[in-house]
């Protein structure tokens, strides 16, 4: 069990920390962005697997950005769990 913390692009929050446990994401904290929205995702996606957050999550766009705090989401556990599998 690994403690991760990212720096998110293009959107308002500063970090993204999550736990995970092989290919199961736990303890999703956001710092800064908004904050009752983040928090009701990060309980939405405890528990789940980095696939299972992907295939939710990954390429939900927020305005002209690009990306969003979900889509940051997913990539940041799909490569902090890609790295975990290369130690």
């Amino acid at each position: 069990m690994m403690r991760y913390t990212v720096v998110p692009q293009n959107v308002c929050p500063t970090s993204i920390s999550f736990t995970l446990e092989g290919n199961v994401v736990r303890d999703v904290s956001f710092v800064r962005g908004c904050d009752g929205n983040l928090k009701a995702l990060s309980k939405l996606v405890d528990g789940m697997t980095v696939e299972e957050i992907e295939g939710f999550l990954k390429g939900n766009i927020c305005k002209q950005r690009g990306t969003s705090c979900a889509d940051q989401l997913a990539r940041a556990v799909r490569e902090k769990y890609e790295e975990s599998k290369r130690v």
